[in-house]
């Protein structure tokens, strides 16, 4: 899993490479490195002269106010908060956890940095919420070191830092509560006690925490080290590839019944589409369902929600158009078998784990510029990374607004373009999913 992006490539391979990925299981190698290194909680970067400024400091290739940024704007640090309140007792309550939510391991486990005491380097409060070493990896190991001049990043990594450089890892990372493992997930039952139900976008979500780091990157003050145009793209990209692939392999331990938990819940009702039910009923000669129809589906059966893959299965056509079209013959068995009042459990594990054979035909892919010609003129209109990312992004809703092979959506980009970049964003959310 670990590719390197070096200088001067241009950033759509990324995007490449994380399809290549989409269906291959994560490597390994970054949690048996992790084991070198201890939690010393977010007070260890809290220093001025570290990542505490008060402000960016001039002349340095990082902000060095990454913890003050943390600490005052990010959601992050609040999220154990979000335990204490109403919501979070009632949410204990309802669900049965014999404590209070702030005390649940079920809950812990994304709310705040929680370790066992044997991999606590020096004490630390639970109350932090989610803070750096959540994301960065343990730091005991690193922390001295990668402060001095020349430092390489990869000697970081090697001592237990996670390697966010590498979005395909970010994402990951990310991913980890923002869709689940096997060990730490948010299912219907969650949802129904009051849980918001989970959802990412690597490069909205970024934008809203809102960034602590320098884009595009810099591998000295004031030299990119990537190229700015492409980094929305490539985020939203490499963000949906990677989504894809985590959420075909909780399809494939859902179906076999691999929870840490055992609970056998099948079909698992988050994975379907939450308005194919919680919608008002209206009068039919006002319902834009039935107007609609269930086409690959018998009517009354909720679908699979399709949201996630609706837009981002046409950008993986953009770049390589055979194993894209590979990829949708996969998921459009799954998504037929998971739009069935019930399911046969393995049709939909080897649909949803039969893609994994593309990712090894789009490696050799990878070394290639294969996304930019999908929206060269983008590209080359782009002044921003912002301007280039909408005109893809509307690019692929139109094509979206004529699919008719089962993952249809009811709602595309206007194409009158935003005038400024907040509408730009306001507008991202291009497709809404079958109901």
């Amino acid at each position: 899993m670990g590719i390197q992006l070096k200088p001067g490539i241009a950033q759509p391979v990324l995007i490449l490479a994380a399809l290549c990925f989409c269906l291959i299981p994560a490597s390994s190698a970054s949690r048996d490195t992790a084991e070198q290194s201890k939690y010393i909680g977010p007070g260890s970067c809290a220093a001025t002269s570290c990542h505490g400024s008060v402000k960016p400091v001039a002349g340095s290739r990082v902000y060095q106010n990454e913890y003050s940024t943390w600490i005052l704007q990010d959601k992050h640090s609040h999220a154990y908060g979000a335990l204490t309140g109403d919501v979070g007792e009632r949410m204990a309550r309802i669900l049965k956890l014999e404590s209070k939510a702030e005390e649940a391991p079920k809950c812990l486990a994304c709310h705040a940095l929680y370790t066992t005491p044997e991999q606590r380097g020096r004490p630390f409060e639970m109350a932090d919420g989610v803070s750096c070493e959540n994301c960065h990896g343990p730091a005991s190991a690193w922390l001295g070191p990668h402060t001095t001049r020349d430092w390489p990043h990869e000697k970081s990594v090697a001592l237990g830092m996670h390697d966010t450089r590498n979005v395909i890892h970010r994402t990951e990372k990310c991913l980890e509560c923002h869709l689940g493992t096997k060990n730490k997930s948010v299912d219907h039952e969650m949802i129904a006690a009051g849980h918001p139900d989970l959802y990412f976008e690597l490069d909205s979500f970024s934008a809203v925490m809102p960034r602590h780091w320098k884009v595009p990157r810099e591998s000295s003050p004031g030299k990119p080290a990537e190229e700015a145009a492409w980094a929305g793209v490539r985020d939203w990209g490499t963000g949906q590839a990677v989504q894809l692939r985590g959420e075909m392999e909780r399809l494939v331990w859902r179906a076999r019944n691999e929870r840490f938990d055992k609970k056998d819940v099948w079909p698992e009702y988050s994975e379907l589409s939450c308005f194919a039910c919680h919608h008002s009923l209206g009068p039919a000669k006002d319902s834009w369902r039935q107007a609609h129809g269930y086409e690959g589906r018998r009517p009354g059966d909720p679908a699979w929600n399709s949201s996630r893959y609706a837009v981002f299965r046409l950008l993986a056509k953009q770049i390589d158009s055979g194993n894209g079209q590979e990829l949708d013959r996969h998921l459009l068995t799954m998504s037929n078998e998971m739009s069935k009042l019930n399911p046969d459990r393995m049709v939909v594990a080897n649909a949803a784990s039969g893609g994994r054979s593309i990712g090894a035909a789009n490696r050799r892919a990878a070394c290639s510029d294969a996304v930019r010609p999908g929206c060269h003129t983008a590209h080359d209109a782009a002044h921003s990374g912002r301007r280039g990312e909408y005109r893809c992004r509307r690019r692929a809703c139109g094509r979206a607004s004529g699919d008719g092979d089962g993952f249809a959506v009811h709602r595309v980009c206007k194409d009158t373009k935003p005038a400024n970049d907040a509408e730009v964003r306001g507008g991202d959310q291009c497709a809404v999913p079958a109901a």
